[in-house]
């Protein structure tokens, strides 16, 4: 199978490419080309995360602990939680993901089981597309979209090192389909994988972004009234978006 250095110098190149193409051709802003450029690049190494040792699993737990709680911030600013109390929960997701998390992968997981596999690919994006607290849902599509691609990179390389061209002729190693697969050998793991995928489904059909409302916005009165020194109230919406009063005589005022 490919080694740690080709699966992170492809995805590293698919996520430069897709974020450089996005930026020169649809004008999307700069700050959030390098952030899908930079989930590209590290979701190469997601597959791995269930090897028993290693620079990826390693690598992995260590920028997922340090770069999801800045994910979340914008999502718990949104929530409307105080900053001290932001600084808090992102300090509970580092140590949740670098301890409990490692610690559940590595008594728990296979190598080449379900990590690698479609559904796991789907489980990543849509966990991208949850953690991304941005109001705009292109933004939420765009990053989970990357990280799906650098994590399909992995997989593809990995069954394209399972096939053997020595000696003039084609064969397949024992590898070959363990990595792009529906349904592993093991039903436990293929029942938690597919139990997974329906939950991140759910949450991301769920989330406020998909359903065109805003958090923040809930809170707001639909008609704030604004209280002039002298003591009588002016609405604050714009002209054109106040009601119409009708006098006695039938003529609109506003």
């Amino acid at each position: 199978m490919a080694g740690f250095k080709t699966h992170i110098t492809t995805s590293t190149c698919l996520g430069v490419a897709y974020g450089a193409t996005a930026f020169t051709c649809y004008d999307v802003p700069l700050p959030a080309c390098v952030l899908a450029a930079g989930l590209g690049g590290v979701s190469g190494m997601l597959p791995d995360l269930d090897s028993a040792s290693g620079v990826p699993k390693r690598e992995s737990i260590a920028f997922a602990a340090a770069v999801v709680p800045l994910l979340l911030a914008e999502r718990f600013k949104r929530m409307g939680m105080e900053p001290e109390y932001i600084v808090l929960a992102g300090g509970a997701v580092y140590l949740f993901i670098r301890f409990v998390l490692a610690k559940i992968l590595t008594h728990f997981s296979v190598h080449r089981g379900m990590f690698h596999s479609f559904p796991a690919c789907l489980i990543a994006g849509e966990i991208a597309f949850l953690l991304c607290g941005h109001e705009n849902l292109w933004e939420h599509y765009f990053n989970a979209a990357a990280v799906m691609m650098g994590f399909m990179s992995h997989l593809v390389l990995d069954e394209i090192w399972a096939l053997d061209f020595s000696g003039g002729r084609l064969r397949f190693k024992s590898s070959w389909g363990t990595a792009m697969k529906f349904w592993g050998e093991s039903l436990g793991s293929n029942l938690l994988t597919y139990a997974l995928l329906a939950v991140t489904t759910l949450a991301s059909l769920g989330d406020p972004a998909m359903m065109h409302k805003n958090p923040a916005a809930d809170t707001a009165a639909p008609h704030q009234v604004a209280t002039q020194p002298d003591g009588t109230e002016q609405s604050a919406l714009p002209q054109d978006a106040e009601q119409v009063a009708t006098q006695p005589d039938n003529r609109d005022v506003r």
